[in-house]
């Protein structure tokens, strides 16, 4: 009977502590909500079109046509190309110029970037005959430009842009493409 007694009194005992409830703690903190990433864009959206147009009439009258078509490598860098076309009329005689031009834009701040570019050119050049007649010659210029220039937005898929080169190659020659070796550039952009 001491066995019976002396195990009801441990029962008694530990069934109370059984009942006891652990004090209650705090739950655990929830993290903060993590921004969803930005959709990468497609390959297609990663695409861009644009140009210039040029004309000017006057002593010397000229058109030119230069199409541009770009791709964004990562969001601040862009690589293109744009081929041009100018038709220029001296008044007794016509040129046309025609080339290409690679060209690849960082943004550095904003709206502003910085450029690097290659130009191939395949000019006229005219001349006078001893007997008075005039008469053209093509040559070809190969030129590396570097500078800078801003983009003006123009929605959400459009800019402006403006940009300022230097031709580290200039030749001040009488073959010379151009007449100064700072170009500047003016032109629009368009994704879609």
């Amino acid at each position: 009977m001491k066995n019976l007694a002396f195990a009801a009194l441990v029962l008694a005992l530990a069934f109370p502590a059984l009942a006891q409830t652990p004090e209650p703690t705090d739950p655990a903190p929830t993290p903060a909500p993590v921004p969803p990433d930005k959709p990468k864009a497609s390959i297609k959206e990663r695409f861009f079109f644009g140009g210039g147009v040029g004309a000017a009439f006057g002593a010397v009258d000229y058109v030119e046509i230069a199409p541009l078509v770009g791709f964004r490598v990562v969001p601040r860098v862009d690589l293109g190309v744009q081929p041009f076309y100018r038709w220029t009329d001296y008044g007794g005689y016509s040129t046309t110029d025609y080339g290409t031009r690679l060209f690849a834009r960082v943004r550095v701040v904003s709206s502003f970037f910085v450029e690097a570019d290659y130009q191939f050119t395949s000019y006229e050049q005219g001349y006078t005959y001893p007997s008075g007649a005039i008469g053209t010659t093509r040559a070809t210029n190969n030129a590396f430009l570097a500078g800078g220039g801003y983009t003006v937005p123009l929605g959400r898929n459009a800019g402006l842009y403006f940009s300022a080169l230097y031709d580290f190659s200039y030749d001040n020659g009488p073959n010379a493409a151009y007449d100064s070796p700072v170009q500047f550039q003016v032109g629009v952009a368009v994704g879609f």
